[in-house]
């Protein structure tokens, strides 16, 4: 796959560009982008090519970054991937809505989402790929929540205002994502299926928006699978002239990692983990370059906004890395959230920039709200994230508020330059300008008290959303759950 080049328009086409009608409709495609939220699942921020990674290809999102906004400073709103896949969709803390960990609490139907704004909008909306915001059945076994009789955590893309879906409640194999080799294999992955290898089924489905399980076209590389039916989506709606909206969670490279023979020999000589895991995340990276390449055909890649990140930092024991950036998945450490984070939209950025300006998961839903003009009122709950559009248009910007991470028995607020983060009640500030891999704790600085009172107000206001002061107490009532002090146990001060 060749790498994507841009159509340069001139003579008679370019006149006509900006005349009459033709100009018009153009300023009236300007008002409603096409939007696409593509997420990576533990691809640490040290594990593309554009970020310095020596060994793993990923020539198409090299281009992204070369071609629109890199965000050195983009963050996952946690640790781990359903509490930030349920950022992604709401603008607002996980805490908020109970979701604090993988497998935990579900995408709440009180909250307003996305797609929900953007169906009122007119736009066509899909979901693909990984959902782990609740289960997608509870009259069978699937994946790690789904059973007969569960319908407490029942809660399916259809209940958020998507119009399609092609979704697992979680993780799956990076190849043959429904197949599972009989014998003993390691939970880290295995080499790729032969047509006479014995298999078992893994137990994770995919569903579609109706709740039907999905059994055609599964064979192969999984984000392929997943393209396979993004792309039929954003035709449809482009034949409808309808604007989309589409988010794309690919699995990889989340364990169990598996890589085609054609992929895996791209990496000869590497160690045969290191071959399945870069070698996913090049299948990966391949599918994104063919994203961009249709909607070039389509004739809609200029004004199509698509946003890149991973939902946390790289999994232990796997080749990810961080670049030297503290910790991991699981922690608030810059490690676990700081992640890969980049943005095209040709029409409004038509020039590449590296920006470092925190950004996080959370500022997807009002940005795309300014973008559109959606006003406040239909966004009744308190937001966390903020509109990164005058950052889009090349304008300074400083955040009012810092970033703030839940985790279980981790709390962390992220500034401009400061960050205070506490595991169990214990404290540590840093200077995350000059220190940006955590390694000298300050004590006694004079922004220290500041940014800690901060902390204990953001967590107070996570439990009273959580306890239902925007909605009320209809989900908090039938999840049963528990409130989940990100402060921990406190005994350390």
């Amino acid at each position: 796959m060749k790498l994507i080049h841009r159509t340069v328009l001139c003579g008679i086409g370019l006149s006509m560009c900006v005349g009459g009608t033709f100009a018009h409709e153009r300023k009236k495609s300007e008002d409603r982008p096409n939007v696409i939220l593509i997420m990576a699942d533990d691809l640490g921020w040290g594990d593309t090519g554009y970020n310095g990674n020596p060994v793993i290809k990923t020539p198409y999102l090299d281009q992204m970054a070369n071609e629109g906004i890199r965000f050195n400073r983009f963050y996952s709103v946690s640790a781990v991937c359903s509490p930030t896949r349920c950022s992604v969709l709401t603008g607002r803390n996980p805490f908020r809505s109970g979701v604090f960990h993988a497998n935990q609490g579900i995408l709440r139907p009180e909250e307003v989402t996305i797609p929900e704004l953007l169906k009122e909008k007119g736009y066509s909306t899909g979901h693909f790929g990984k959902w782990h915001l609740g289960t997608l059945t509870h009259q069978e076994k699937d994946a790690n929540r789904g059973r007969v009789g569960n319908t407490r955590e029942y809660n399916p893309p259809a209940l958020h205002g998507y119009d399609q879906a092609f979704v697992t409640e979680s993780k799956v194999p990076t190849w043959d994502p429904m197949k599972k080799p009989v014998g003993k294999v390691s939970h880290l992955g295995w080499n790729a299926l032969e047509e006479d290898d014995d298999w078992k089924p893994y137990g994770t489905h995919y569903w579609d928006i109706d709740g039907n399980k999905v059994t055609d076209n599964l064979d192969g590389d999984d984000s392929r699978v997943i393209m396979d039916r993004v792309l039929p989506f954003i035709n449809k709606s482009v034949k409808q002239e309808k604007p989309f909206f589409a988010v794309v969670w690919f699995h990889t490279p989340h364990l169990p990692c598996v890589a085609g023979p054609e992929y895996r020999e791209m990496y000869k000589g590497q160690s045969e983990l290191m071959q399945n895991y870069a070698g996913c995340i090049t299948a990966m990276d391949d599918q994104i370059g063919r994203l961009r390449s249709y909607l070039q055909q389509l004739n809609v890649d200029e004004n199509t906004m698509i946003w890149f990140c991973s939902d946390n930092g790289p999994e232990r024991n796997t080749p990810g890395i961080t670049a030297g950036y503290r910790e991991r998945k699981r922690s608030l450490h810059e490690g676990g959230v700081r992640v890969p984070g980049v943005m095209v939209w040709p029409q409004r950025v038509k020039k590449n920039r590296i920006v470092d300006f925190p950004a996080v998961t959370s500022d997807y839903l009002p940005t795309i709200a300014e973008v559109l003009n959606i006003k406040a009122k239909k966004m009744p709950n308190q937001l966390d994230g903020i509109s990164l559009l005058p950052l889009i248009d090349g304008k300074q910007m400083k955040r009012k508020s810092p970033i703030g991470f839940c985790y279980p028995n981790q709390v962390s607020l992220s500034g401009d330059r400061y960050k205070v983060y506490a595991r169990n009640g214990k404290l540590e500030f840093y200077d995350i300008i000059n220190d940006p891999y955590e390694k000298k704790s300050l004590s006694n600085h004079r922004e220290m008290e500041k940014m800690q009172k901060e902390m204990r107000e953001f967590v107070k206001s996570c439990k009273e959303s959580f306890d239902g002061k925007e909605y009320g107490t209809k989900s908090y009532d039938k999840l049963n759950q528990k409130w989940k002090n990100p402060y921990g146990n406190e005994k350390k001060k």
